[in-house]
């Protein structure tokens, strides 16, 4: 979309997501005002002070905005969804950021009942195990997936505005169906949320965690970085999507009970096969990431 230009953007959740999809959009300077609005006053203050967000809105500032992110937890949606509904203004797009798409989409429907071609679900792939308005940048986007999962309702218009806004912020967008989505994710990323955070969990709850921790090294940081990610977003996504996430949990407990057997037999060349197939599988996925 040439010369892509937005009046206004109300962001709903000015954290590191919210905030990053503002900073990006100035630096662009493809938005002339973005509203922030949220449920604590305070972090929409620091997001001001910051100059990521204009002003603190109110509900009825999405009545005359271009475009709406909701950027909170996925369990927050519908609540929030709700809320704005009655406020939408008719050429309003409304975009989310969401890490699951079927129970989003699931919400939408409820929420926005004969304003549902207005919402288009998004899910951009980027994000840092650091959160809140102080996190944000406005290179966050860079050259990250963006996933749209258009809905039959939506106009050519609505999906145009959606892919238009995350490409001006840097994002190379791609699409899907949200149970496509919701599938794939499960694999990739909320199963190592998931194992990081029990991990993690399940040592500091040893009687020897204290040494454990002193002796972890760079293995270890690195295997568990996202476990310092926020709680309350990841145990929403879990929740929403349990049950391609459970069957991810089996399959993975397949494979471990597999990496057991051959360690219990000392089976020294398989699990260097094993090794090995990772290895060149992971090196595979990171050589184009890398140029």
């Amino acid at each position: 979309m040439a010369d892509f230009k937005l009046d206004k953007v109300v962001i709903y959740g000015v954290g590191l997501i919210g905030g990053s999809f503002a900073l990006a959009l100035k630096q662009s300077s493809a938005v002339g005002e973005v509203v922030g609005l949220g449920r604590s006053s305070a972090s929409l203050e620091v997001a001001q002070g910051l100059g990521v967000i204009d002003r603190v809105g109110e509900l009825a500032d999405v009545r005359d905005a271009d475009l709406v992110l909701l950027a909170m937890p996925v369990g927050k949606m519908e609540a929030v969804m709700a809320a704005i509904a009655p406020h939408l203004g008719d050429k309003t797009i409304v975009v989310d950021a969401g890490s699951t798409k079927q129970d989003v989409v699931a919400a939408a429907q409820r929420a926005f009942g004969n304003k549902l071609a207005q919402f288009v679900p998004c899910h951009p792939i980027a994000g840092a195990e650091k959160s809140g308005a102080s996190a944000a940048h406005a290179r966050l986007y860079i050259d990250k997936r963006v996933i749209v999962t258009p809905l039959q309702e939506n106009t050519p218009f609505a999906i145009a505005i959606a892919e238009a806004a995350w490409t001006v912020c840097g994002g190379d967008v791609s699409v899907m169906t949200p149970a496509q989505h919701d599938a794939v994710f499960a694999a990739v990323s909320h199963l190592p949320h998931l194992l990081a955070f029990t991990l993690v969990d399940a040592l500091a709850k040893r009687p020897d965690a204290a040494e454990l921790f002193a002796n972890a090294g760079a293995g270890f940081r690195d295997f568990t970085r996202i476990a310092s990610s926020n709680p309350e977003m990841w145990r929403d996504i879990c929740v929403a999507n349990r049950s391609a996430l459970i069957a991810e949990v089996d399959q993975y407990m397949t494979a471990l009970l597999q990496a057991r057997v051959l360690l219990a037999e000392a089976d020294a060349e398989g699990l260097e096969s094993t090794f090995a197939n990772a290895r060149e599988a992971r090196n595979a996925w990171l050589e184009p990431l890398e140029k």
